[in-house]
């Protein structure tokens, strides 16, 4: 569970819709299951990062998303309700112990960035790190 406000739901909410709107609310979701995870991981690259905001506007690393400016309109209701849906815990594999994601032209590559293949949800690709570097991520569930 992530200590969070309705603001930064808000901001999840438009991270998801930016990242994942053409994947409909599952693939929403599923973003905003890597949101998640980077907040609660404490590892890697993710080891700084304690609040939604810090998630989604970090740099490096961070999300491409938040460079557009269709990241930056009103939260929807619909979406919204995603975000509390993410938050609560709602898992989807292979987002559920993701920490990356990412679009590719074509098929999705078994590591990227040396990270591990979970599977592939519509346009998106879902990479997990190993579970010695960051245990926490495999604590959720899913």
């Amino acid at each position: 569970m992530v200590r969070t406000n309705s603001e930064e739901i808000k901001l999840l909410a438009r991270l998801m819709r930016a990242e994942a709107e053409g994947d409909g609310p599952l693939g929403m979701l599923m973003v905003g299951n890597v949101g998640v995870n980077r907040v609660i991981a404490d590892c890697l690259d993710f080891k700084p990062i304690r609040t939604i905001r810090q998630m989604v506007f970090q740099s490096p690393g961070g999300f491409e998303a938040v460079q557009k400016s269709y990241f930056y309109q009103r939260a929807r209701e619909q979406d919204i309700r995603l975000a509390q849906r993410a938050v609560n815990g709602e898992r989807h594999h292979p987002a559920s112990n993701a920490l990356w994601f990412f679009r590719p032209a074509g098929e999705c590559p078994p590591t990227w960035f040396n990270q591990t293949h979970s599977g592939r949800y519509k346009s998106h690709c879902f990479y997990i790190p190993d579970y010695a570097a960051c245990p926490r991520v495999y604590s959720l569930g899913g």
